[in-house]
């Protein structure tokens, strides 16, 4: 922080999104003057999106709480504080004692991973309440990705990333990292590190059923079928086999499974699975040898890999050809970040390494990972009558109605609890429900850290950030909002001392000391700690990414495992899939995928004018044929409907969206009545999540399926929409 007369300079990090762009904050008093990017930033160097600058929007939000609320009638009235904190901790106290303690869910939202305070106090409370029903936005999103590295390295957090900056062929699938700027792939600037690929002789090619802004960007783009990409990749590694190009190099002293991986691979030839696919034959063909032929490479796979009902074997064998190609773990590869603050070995200290289906949901006996269900499975747990019915709920900085599966069904769930509470900074879609709502100061109120992305940049940094600005009056900051909370439902007075004590500081500065680059017991000396991390404000520069195989494995023997027998009992399913017939027309014949805008972030920064320039975002993005064929004209209202409802919402006629394919941005729907987002409401948009179905997920993690579900596309004549299907 730099003082300049009556104005104040803060370094910090933007925190909206998982890039880390660092961020110049100029403030006077209590009042936001300017956001802009850090040059000095050795990391971002100066680059932000429109979302950083919306960060004085988000602040100055009128809508935004200023103090807690509880539920008045039908709407909300202020509270104090100590009075919200104590109906808070009363009312999730006495679910659990009259119903006992899974009767109380919780839910994790994706924010809680930008927000240091709440992650290190929140966790905490999550482990005091000890309830079995415990949820999180981890399975709407990256819960294959968890279940493979578990399964394959031992450790469900140890997530391989792309060594960006030195690769020589960047592979993407169902990805649009131009955008996102990276995703589980910290990479601030992403549009400039793609393009310095091809400039340096490189080559970017994109698989996805939309061309997205990173196709674009890239040398090629493959349009392929949504929901085939374990048929695309089996066939890439059929290709790996039959040519001899497996390389695994250094890798094969320490990874199992190969030969049996070669035997899976075997009945998926190219040419078996194009008609699945839409990937012809010599077009896979002619990508699996490039890619061996490199002289580095990286495959990678995301949301839209990661989110389909195959997606644990599609992220998977990500990971294997990756470990054939010998790309694992070496320079432009697929590599492993050594952070400040070690998540991955300071969590397996503890035995937090994860595991996999020691329980299983009440109603539809689903497996839980590391401790939690799949989201999907929680709306039928508060519906359905029995012993264990959920009656009570926490979320914490999400918005479940938008964001997960069937929404609606949720909505009907949340009306009938006993008892909700919500941590949250507005009145939207999901909180409205709340008995009480307890917000958080403003986002540049707090110390910040970035624990979780560190962990995942695609070079290694670090920073710390001090407050831009003091909490308003009638708000706390995030971490402490959790320990009055645990400080009142804490039984043991031992505990209750500990939690007296605790602040983030004091957490961070034992997870840096502690951690693989930390200065531990030694008094003075060599490593890092956080009073050193806090001389350079703008952030520090630890060095590219480098090889820690096999000294990072956590698996028994220390071993790859390139064939986990949950997963090779997946192949069955796969091989169904490329043995159907044809379809033939049926009511729901099109393939409903998301899309995703640099100016969007899920549903929590919709409320912010600036975010909604330009022209209508939420429209139905469907291929000319498809139009012609339905009758459907640019801009013409179109009716989606699939088994669990129906939306309907302007057409979109583009080539950028394959034939079949109809695309829908997710976290929209705004017009739910009793949220209070004034911005948000005006541009309301519909929910992809009406469409999609929480009865189906990917079996083998239980995450949800938003990218393949099967839809009907018709024109809706310019009927207006009705109230149930958005606006």
């Amino acid at each position: 922080m730099k003082n300049e007369g009556d104005s104040r300079i803060h370094f910090r990090s933007c925190n909206i999104c998982e890039a880390m762009c660092g961020i110049v904050v100029k403030t006077e008093g209590h009042r936001i003057v300017s956001i802009a990017g850090d040059r000095e930033d050795p990391f971002s160097k100066g680059h932000v999106c429109v979302k950083a600058t919306a960060l004085k929007d988000f602040h100055e939000d009128p809508d935004r709480l200023r103090q807690p609320v509880r539920r008045a009638g039908k709407g909300f009235e202020p509270v104090s504080w100590k009075d919200a904190l104590d109906e808070t901790a009363r009312g999730l106290a006495a679910i659990q004692k009259e119903h006992g303690r899974d009767a109380l869910a919780l839910y994790i939202g994706n924010p809680t991973a930008h927000l240091p305070g709440a992650l290190l106090l929140g966790l905490p409370l999550a482990d005091c309440l000890k309830t079995r029903n415990r949820y999180s936005a981890s399975s709407t999103d990256q819960l294959p990705l968890m279940m493979a590295c578990h399964q394959m390295f031992g450790h469900q957090f140890l997530f391989p990333v792309p060594d960006i900056d030195r690769t020589g062929f960047f592979l993407i699938m169902g990805g649009n990292p131009a955008v996102s700027n990276g995703s589980i792939m910290t990479a601030p600037g992403m549009e400039r590190r793609i393009k310095e690929i091809r400039a340096r002789g490189g080559r970017v090619v994109v698989l996805d059923p939309a061309r997205s802004k990173t196709a674009e960007l890239a040398d090629t783009h493959l349009f392929i079928r949504p929901g085939t990409d374990v048929l695309f990749l089996l066939s890439f590694i059929n290709v790996l086999f039959a040519e001899n190009l497996v390389k695994p190099g250094r890798l094969s002293a320490f990874t199992v499974g190969v030969e049996k991986l070669k035997g899976l691979s075997r009945d998926f030839s190219p040419e078996k699975t194009a008609r699945v696919t839409g990937v012809a034959a010599e077009d896979l063909i002619r990508l699996a040898r490039d890619f061996a032929a490199a002289d580095s490479g990286v495959c990678y796979g995301r949301v839209g890999t990661c989110t389909q009902e195959f997606g644990t074997a599609a992220t998977w064998l990500i990971i294997a050809v990756n470990v054939l190609t010998g790309n694992l773990d070496r320079e432009g590869g697929s590599m492993f970040p050594r952070p400040a603050a070690d998540l991955v070995g300071l969590l397996a200290l503890i035995g937090e390494k994860g595991h996999y289906a020691r329980w299983k949901s009440r109603v539809r006996g689903l497996p839980e990972f590391s401790g939690e269900f799949p989201v999907a499975t929680l709306a039928e747990e508060m519906l359905t009558e029995g012993p264990g019915r959920v009656r009570g709920l926490f979320t914490i900085a999400g918005n479940p109605v938008l964001s997960t599966p069937n929404g609606r069904l949720l909505e009907k769930a949340l009306a009938g609890l006993d008892f909700m509470v919500s941590f949250d900074t507005h009145i939207n879609e999901t909180t409205r429900h709340a008995n009480v709502i307890l917000p958080p100061a403003g986002v540049l109120c707090d110390s910040h850290f970035d624990i979780v992305f560190q962990a995942y940049s695609v070079r290694n940094n670090t920073k710390y950030s001090g407050p831009a600005l003091p909490p308003e009056p009638g708000l706390m900051e995030n971490w402490r909002i959790f320990r009055e909370i645990l400080l009142r439902l804490e039984k043991n007075p031992v505990k209750r001392l500990l939690f007296s004590m605790t602040t983030p500081d004091r957490i961070l500065a034992a997870m840096v000391r502690f951690g693989s680059r930390g200065r531990g017991l030694l008094p003075v000396g060599g490593g890092l700690t956080l009073s050193e991390i806090k001389k350079h404000p703008h952030g520090l520069d630890l060095g590219p990414l480098t090889p820690c195989l096999p000294g990072r494995l956590f698996t028994k023997d220390k071993r790859i495992d390139l064939a986990p027998a949950v997963f090779v009992a997946d192949i069955a399913r796969a091989r169904a899939l490329m043995e159907a017939p044809a379809a033939e027309s049926a009511p729901y014949d099109m393939r409903l995928v998301g899309r995703r805008h640099v100016k969007s972030n899920n549903s929590w920064f919709h409320n912010t004018e600036r975010l909604h320039s330009g022209t209508n975002r939420c429209t139905a993005l469907i291929h000319p044929a498809d139009a012609a064929r339905l009758g459907i004209a640019q801009g013409g209202a179109v009716r989606v409907s699939s088994r669990v409802g129906a939306v309907t919402l302007p057409a979109e006629i583009s080539e950028s969206v394959m034939q079949g394919v109809v695309s829908i941005p997710h976290g929209w729907g705004h017009h739910r009545e009793g949220a209070r987002l004034g911005v948000a409401a005006a541009h309301a948009g519909v929910s992809a999540n009406d469409l999609t179905d929480n009865a189906v997920t990917d079996p083998l993690s239980g995450n949800a399926v938003f990218c393949g579900v099967p839809v009907r596309v018709e024109r809706a004549d310019g009927a207006k929409a009705l109230p149930h299907e958005g606006s």
